[in-house]
């Protein structure tokens, strides 16, 4: 295994565009892991409900429990939408169209290659022979 290496003709400007579009995307995905613990808490938090529900019932306040179970159990957390629709549209939607320019750029900047800026960055701080300060797990003996 070998660090990522710069292709023949890449500019410094085209290895640094292609590394911050990556940057960017790799932002994107933690956003969309919010987007994931946020569809994930907001099903919970529904889900949760069914308990208070039933404890209202066992304290005897049915009206009480109604009212909550026709308007909230279950409501759209936006218009016509519950988060799983929220996700799949993101998916489908802003995610894949980030991704397909992602590469896109990669591609015609960098050959494709992944993380040229980031392995070049290494190669100038690390510190060769020392421990810890391989390039690869190769050279590191794993």
């Amino acid at each position: 295994m070998s660090l990522p290496h710069r292709p023949a003709g890449a500019s410094d400007d085209a290895v640094e565009a292609a590394g911050r579009m990556t940057e960017a995307l790799e932002t994107l995905e933690r956003a969309r892991g919010h987007l994931y613990a946020f569809h994930q808490l907001t099903g919970s938090s529904d889900l949760a409900l069914d308990d208070v529900v039933e404890l209202l019932r066992a304290d005897g306040r049915d009206a009480l429990a109604d009212d909550l179970e026709r308007e909230l159990v279950g409501h759209n957390v936006l218009a016509g939408r519950w988060t799983f629709q929220l996700v799949e549209e993101f998916d489908d939607g802003h995610y894949a169209l980030f991704r397909e320019h992602e590469r896109r750029v990669r591609d015609e900047l960098t050959g494709g290659v992944r993380h040229v800026h980031e392995a070049e960055m290494k190669e100038r701080r690390r510190t060769p022979g020392r421990p810890g300060h391989e390039a690869t797990p190769d050279e590191a003996g794993g």
